[in-house]
């Protein structure tokens, strides 16, 4: 694809989410940030890590969760429960102060971990959170005021995922959108200001992923990643513009599809399921999607677990999970041209990562921030340091800082390079 191309793509995706409110540069609103591709567009950030570890501009207590963290013009919020509730909270981006927190259902327990899951989003004067049990919650920015609630499962008829609902919503002008994972709607929309209905979609278990507003074949579509398949949805009515097969075992779909050019995306699954790379095409029907690469069962390139992989320059770099949710992961670089693994690095651990500035910021389970240089050469390790304890969420950046959090804490980091 030109370099045309590649903006054009980008800024398609960004424009659908800030349909509502314009996207401040720097700013990370959402799930996988602003693009909801795990890619940032800042500059200027420290080159390596220091022998000492990233400077730590502020540590704030916090209680358990695996929750990720949204931040938008100045304001940093996530989920996180106490002995007894569940809370969304608020804390200033610059010292990690509490501004507001706000209690929106009871603590949730699960043998697979304790806590809400999902990562909430922040969108013009609302934010919007979805708890472990799939409590749908809109709340004021300013001072955390709930304007309305609705438990998704017990709505439609459902029950909560088995490990929870992990689904982090999406926001567009009129609605904001989850994967409900019910027998009547695998996908559902609620008008972002009263929470009224608007639509419901398909049927089906939600398989922990979220969905990602993306232009593919020139058509601006909601594509969803369930227990059973992808998807692709009229954002404004939820009718299914097209769909393709991919159950996995435990119903565990659980990494964002991920588009890598104007008419591909790619779809990958752990449980030593692998990936498939599929193109969208106009039809006289409307759009068919088909598979033009696949890379399948225990030798696939890419059996992404949970962690949504990132592209850059005509490549993909992913966490490769080995083996029944087993404890080897590879970090991947694939070369989309070809679809061939130009490098591999073994056994590098259970991570999540974002792009930005031409390398990779990872968050390893183990608590440590990693970084590797983006380039298809060669991997490249630009340092490491351990600053927090275990870990599953995905780091955020906005204006130069790196939001990470554990069970306990939400530590800032300052990544900006020294001004001369």
């Amino acid at each position: 694809m030109t370099v045309a191309g590649k903006l054009a793509v980008t800024l398609a995706t960004v424009a659908v989410w800030s349909s509502a409110v314009a996207v401040i540069a720097g700013d990370w609103p959402q799930f996988l940030g602003p693009g909801r591709n795990g890619v940032s567009s800042e500059t200027s950030l420290i080159d390596q890590l220091p022998p000492g570890g990233p400077k730590v501009a502020w540590r704030t207590s916090l209680g358990t969760s695996m929750s990720g963290i949204a931040v938008s013009k100045g304001l940093t919020v996530t989920l996180f429960q106490n002995e007894t509730e569940q809370f969304v909270v608020a804390l200033d981006a610059t010292s990690g102060a509490e501004k507001w927190k706000t209690a929106v259902a009871p603590v949730f327990e699960n043998g697979m971990g304790n806590g809400p899951r999902s990562t909430p989003a922040i969108n013009g004067d609302q934010i919007f959170a979805f708890t472990g049990e799939g409590i749908l919650v809109a709340l004021t920015r300013d001072s955390g005021k709930s304007l309305w609630s609705v438990n998704v499962p017990k709505t439609l008829g459902g029950v909560p995922a088995e490990y929870g609902v992990a689904c982090s919503p999406i926001v567009t002008e009129t609605s904001v959108i989850v994967q409900s994972g019910t027998t009547q709607a695998a996908v559902a929309a609620w008008d972002r200001k009263t929470g009224k209905l608007l639509w419901k979609s398909g049927s089906g278990n939600a398989g922990y992923s979220s969905p990602v507003l993306m232009t593919l074949a020139g058509v601006t579509q909601l594509v969803v990643f369930d227990a059973t398949g992808a998807s692709g949805l009229d954002p404004a009515s939820g009718s299914t513009l097209w769909s393709f097969p991919f159950p996995t075992e435990y119903d565990c779909n659980t990494a964002s599809p991920a588009q890598i050019s104007e008419n591909e995306l790619l779809i990958s699954a752990g449980e030593n399921h692998g990936s498939v790379i599929l193109q969208l095409e106009k039809t006289a029907d409307g759009l068919a999607a088909k598979s033009v690469w696949t890379s399948l069962g225990k030798d696939s390139q890419l059996r992404a677990e949970w962690q949504t992989p990132v592209v850059l320059d005509g490549h993909l770099y992913g966490l490769d999970n080995s083996g029944s949710a087993g404890p080897i992961t590879n970090l991947v670089c694939i070369r989309l041209a070809d679809r061939k693994t130009v490098w591999q690095k073994a056994r590098f651990g259970k991570s999540n990562l974002i792009l930005a500035d031409g390398r990779l910021w990872i968050s390893t389970m183990k608590g440590e921030l990693v970084v590797v240089q983006a380039t298809p050469e060669k991997f490249q390790e630009l340092g490491r340091s351990a600053v927090l304890e275990t870990t599953r969420q995905a780091p955020a950046l906005a204006e130069g800082f790196l939001f990470l959090r554990d069970d306990k804490e939400v530590v800032c980091l300052d990544l900006r390079q020294a001004t001369k």
